[in-house]
């Protein structure tokens, strides 16, 4: 199946410009870019080697890493942290980012609930993320659910038909698509749960591979 690969925010509007991730993370500390950073405990930046391979991209931060700083250590991370072994992809190689910096969340009493970024919001990250990937320069970026889609390729590739391909976007690193592991937390039927999590390590296994080259 052809599925045309266009570019999203990311890699289509203006970003910022820095030599290093360290340096983009400082400019990053103090982002007013959108208004979610006035209720979020902190900015959550991506992390990982600085020439990474293979770049993560996940929707935004969740509860754990608003309070932490520390993308992907919630229990979509631990279950992601899992995958990846079990795909023989380690996640040290991996740069592992966020579409949106900053954590959005519905109060409902002492509990946070997680609420999806819109369009633009991820347009306005799309500065830090846009960079992160022009100073990495991976040989490939996997998009972790559809908010990491439309911020990397656009309101015209849909993350279910495009699931498990690689699609080049042009003059950018190829893009993975698949989805984000919080969709399998959410699953109740064990048997579906389980059929949906070993398609998502067989896409994990892709980059391995692709990463191998």
């Amino acid at each position: 199946m052809n599925i045309a690969a266009t570019v999203g925010p990311a890699l289509q509007l203006d970003v910022a410009d820095a030599d290093s991730i360290a340096e983009l993370r400082h400019q990053a500390e103090g982002c007013t870019r959108c208004d979610l950073y006035r209720n979020a405990t902190q900015i959550v930046f991506g992390e990982g080697p600085g020439k990474a391979e293979i770049v993560l991209v996940g929707e935004q931060p969740g509860d754990r890493e608003d309070l932490t700083g520390k993308p992907f250590v919630g229990p979509a991370g631990q279950l992601l942290d899992h995958c990846l072994e079990e795909a023989g992809l380690d996640r040290q190689r991996c740069y592992v980012t966020n579409a949106v910096k900053h954590f959005k969340f519905t109060p409902r009493g002492k509990r946070r609930l997680h609420a999806k970024p819109n369009a633009g919001e991820i347009r306005r990250c799309a500065w830090w993320l846009g960079a992160e990937l022009n100073i990495l320069q991976p040989k490939l970026v996997v998009a972790l659910g559809a908010s990491a889609v439309y911020a990397l390729l656009g309101p015209k590739v849909k993350l279910t038909p495009a699931r498990g391909h690689i699609l080049q976007p042009a003059n950018h690193s190829p893009v993975l698509v698949t989805i984000h592991p919080s969709y399998l937390l959410r699953i109740r039927d064990e048997a579906e749960r389980h059929r949906l999590r070993l398609e998502f390590v067989s896409d994990l296994h892709k980059a391995a591979e692709f990463g191998a080259r």
